[in-house]
């Protein structure tokens, strides 16, 4: 299906007012330039925007029914070139040439676009990958499906050698009632992918990565928000493939990985933040790989976190430097960066998805937080990590009935795109002299989840 679409810009409410709902409001450097709603049958109240990929003069937003395709050549002014009707949440994309993976964590009925939801407790359904071919971005064409344990949460990119690519698929939450998700599910599952035949795609590996069972977690009545998740799978992995490094956000332990040999990911370092960290959700390196930035998802994204009497430190980012070198580095934590702003308690806030801005000697990185909206942090001083920019579009509503906010939130060839969970695509221009510089950096493909070298020197 091919929706048509032009931009629409929503006017900004003044710096020095309280924002109302669907009010922007924006520090003076950050500049609103476009939003499109969502599109179709991906415009319902629990179709979530969720993750993104990029590639030439197109964005890929994944949604809880689909994902849509948009020409991004002239930012300002966005259009929608195609709908994909395809339900299976959370639909997390990456692309690699001609190829789109789409990540299914939802038990479905079987594998096409016209299944619908079936109890994990059955052995016939369904979660995994779809892999779509899009060298028409008119008309993507779904091509294959590989079924995974506990399905597709998230996936990674990890190019390979002669025309292959993996995909790290990470799941979690298992239960002895669900036949092809049963614990203790410390593992992931490797796709390998002929990019010239992807058709013939499969699991080639499921690599233990906690085989002492990871973190045990807080007991289920622990006090909110006191309780930290045990570690039953990965949320997120984030790979630096120019490195042979991959960062690990997985429920109960943050890790560092050697990917080297991409079939079997060897653990050089892991961490535990259980006095802080409620769920390790996902990771970011600087560019120069001796930090990384991990998140904690308090209360899975849909609590009001970001208010006085949660604090400064839970729900936040957890910054770490990599020290030492080879098999001998470790983790060394030096700051939590959390927005400098409290929401009220009916928006769902909590640090989310976010990717680097390349600026030549410093780290600086975009980030979602819901109904926090977006924040741009320099933690180049690792200890002491600064706000530089931030948009918040007010809140969806007075209740946390629904979820909102949004849900990724990167940079990509001189602009910051945003999905997000309602309100569809955001545009924004971010101009100030820390960062214009980023201005100048292209890349031919952006997968978040597959970090780019953006100073090979």
């Amino acid at each position: 299906m091919i929706l048509g679409a032009s931009a629409a810009l929503v006017p900004a409410a003044s710096a020095g007012a309280a924002p109302g709902q669907d009010e922007p409001t924006m520090s003076a450097n950050m500049h609103h330039l476009a939003n499109i709603p969502k599109q179709g049958p991906l415009a319902a109240t629990a179709a979530y925007g969720s993750d993104w990929a990029f590639k030439g003069r197109y964005a890929f937003g994944g949604n809880y029914e689909g994902f849509t395709i948009y020409d991004i050549s002239r930012p300002a002014t966005p259009k929608v070139v195609t709908v994909v009707h395809c339900p299976g949440s959370q639909n997390d994309v990456s692309v690699d040439g001609d190829l789109l993976f789409l990540s299914t964590d939802r038990s479905m009925s079987d594998d096409s676009c016209q299944a619908v939801p079936k109890p994990a407790t059955e052995k016939s359904a369904w979660e995994g990958i779809k892999i779509f071919d899009i060298s028409d971005v008119r008309n993507p064409r779904y091509v294959k499906a590989v079924e995974t344990k506990c399905g597709s949460h998230t996936n990674t990119l990890v190019p390979g050698r002669r025309g292959t690519a993996y995909i790290y698929v990470s799941s979690y939450s298992p239960d002895g009632t669900y036949p092809d998700c049963l614990p203790p599910h410390d593992l992931i599952s490797i796709v390998k992918v002929p990019l010239r035949n992807p058709a013939a795609a499969s699991v080639v590996a499921e690599p233990v990565l906690f085989p002492d069972g990871g973190n045990p977690g807080d007991p289920p009545d622990t006090p909110w928000p006191g309780q930290t998740r045990a570690t039953s799978g990965c949320h997120d992995l984030t790979s630096y493939p120019d490195e042979d490094l991959m960062a690990g956000a997985c429920m109960g332990d943050g890790v560092l990985f050697d990917i080297s040999d991409p079939l079997k990911p060897r653990t050089i370092a892991s961490v535990r933040d259980d006095e802080n960290f409620a769920f390790w959700h996902s990771a970011t390196f600087s560019n120069d790989a001796d930090k990384i930035v991990f998140t904690d998802e308090l209360g899975g994204g849909s609590a009001a976190t970001c208010n006085a009497v949660i604090g400064p430190e839970k729900g936040a980012n957890a910054i770490y430097d990599i020290v030492g070198h080879g098999d001998h580095r470790k983790l060394k934590f030096r700051s939590y960066y959390k927005i400098p702003r409290h929401n009220t308690d009916t928006e769902n806030c909590v640090a989310h998805n976010g990717s680097l801005i390349p600026v030549k000697g410093k780290d600086i990185m975009v980030q979602s937080w819901y109904q926090g909206g977006i924040s741009v942090m320099d933690f180049t001083d690792s200890a002491h990590p600064r706000e530089l920019a931030w948009f918040d579009r007010g809140p969806w509503s007075n209740n946390l009935d629904t979820l909102a906010g949004t849900w990724s939130t990167y940079y990509y060839n001189g602009y910051i795109y945003s999905n997000d969970i309602q309100r569809g695509l955001d545009v924004l221009d971010l101009r100030d002299p820390i960062t214009d510089k980023a201005k100048r950096v292209r890349l031919d493909v952006l997968n978040a989840q597959s970090q780019p070298n953006y100073f090979d020197d």
